[in-house]
């Protein structure tokens, strides 16, 4: 099994490999579970030709051009993680259901954008707040450099490497001080303009050039665990918690960049329950677990929010989106936890 350390950032093998096997034709490496492999022979379908054996597995396409126009512009590859939720998925044939129709595809497509769209919305709030608290306790504790030090992260992780990212972000050359070009935000040009040391900017700068996933292994790899949980109580958790979610919610940022398809995923990176979600949610892998997770920490970051809300909405103006499918229980938005703010003290 190939895994990923996020402590040491690198791969490693902690089960025996499955045979190693070279493309001649790709020059690529890949693993194959039997050795095995067959030459790929599909061929290339025109927009027609992929309405056409959409048809052949019973899809009722009532509108040809209108089926041929959205192939075009979303592809037809990218709509096929849709159409499996309507095929008999024992059948080699890989048949549709009787009666389904390509919008009903399209719909799904759409309800699964605009989850998406959601999704990241409450990512964005969530991001700022946690390199905003994460900046804040580190710098007055340590002062504004404080990334630079390598003592304030665990001998195991990389930081050499972590400052060589920064260089890229900010345009700095290996082996030089300085952007080898203005930079695209104003203030990293304005601290270069007027400082020369220390060669990077103080970290409130930095971080607004950094990904979540970059601050997510920071706070991870910081040795201080009473500077990890002064950073976790902001937001109502202790370390472990945070730690954890912020791996998941990175993850999660990552799909939804890409546009992957989000709410029906078996989420590989799981979260792990906090003792106060406990009563009402009991699996961590699905699209429902995410939601407890985001707005939990919305109703931190922003009391009132109205998040929850408007996903209740969302669910309900797509009716024939099954829930269950994205692991929400029955009845889910009954919980004390959605209509009570009290539900969020316990630890």
């Amino acid at each position: 099994m190939v895994a990923f350390s996020r402590r040491h950032g690198q791969f490693y093998i902690n089960k025996p490999a499955t045979l190693l096997v070279r493309s001649a034709h790709q020059g690529g490496c890949f693993f194959s579970p039997k050795g095995v492999f067959v030459k790929f022979e599909k061929p290339s379908l025109s927009i027609s030709g992929q309405v056409a054996k959409l048809e052949s597995r019973g899809l009722n396409v009532q509108n040809r051009s209108e089926a041929e126009h959205y192939l075009q512009f979303i592809g037809y590859y990218r709509l096929s993680a849709y159409t499996l939720f309507f095929q008999d998925g024992g059948d080699p044939a890989k048949p549709f259901r009787k009666g389904v129709e390509f919008r009903d595809i399209l719909n799904l497509y759409r309800f699964d954008r605009e989850l998406r769209l959601l999704t990241i919305d409450a990512l964005e709030r969530i991001e700022v707040a946690v390199r905003s608290s994460m900046v804040n306790e580190m710098c007055i504790r340590h002062g504004a450099h404080w990334f630079m030090n390598a003592g304030h992260f665990y001998p195991s992780y990389d930081h050499a490497d972590f400052l060589k990212r920064i260089e890229r972000e900010l345009g700095i050359r290996p082996g030089t001080l300085a952007p080898r070009r203005p930079h695209n935000e104003t203030f990293i040009n304005h601290y270069y303009q007027k400082y020369g040391d220390p060669y990077l900017p103080p970290a409130w700068m930095v971080a607004e050039t950094l990904s979540l996933g970059a601050w997510s292994l920071v706070y991870e790899n910081l040795r201080g665990s009473g500077e990890r949980q002064a950073v976790a109580s902001h937001f109502g958790t202790n370390e472990a918690i945070l730690t954890n979610w912020l791996h998941v919610l990175t993850y999660t940022r990552n799909i939804c960049a890409h546009h992957g398809r989000l709410w029906n995923r078996k989420f590989v990176i799981k979260f792990k329950i906090a003792r106060r979600h406990m009563d009402f949610l009991s699996t961590n892998d699905r699209y429902f677990a995410l939601a407890v997770v985001l707005e939990d920490l919305l109703r931190r970051i922003a009391p009132g929010t109205g998040w929850h809300l408007r996903l209740l909405q969302l669910l309900q103006s797509h009716p024939f989106v099954n829930a269950a499918h994205m692991g929400f229980p029955k009845n889910w938005e009954k919980v004390a936890f959605w209509n009570s703010p009290q539900a969020l003290t316990k630890s």
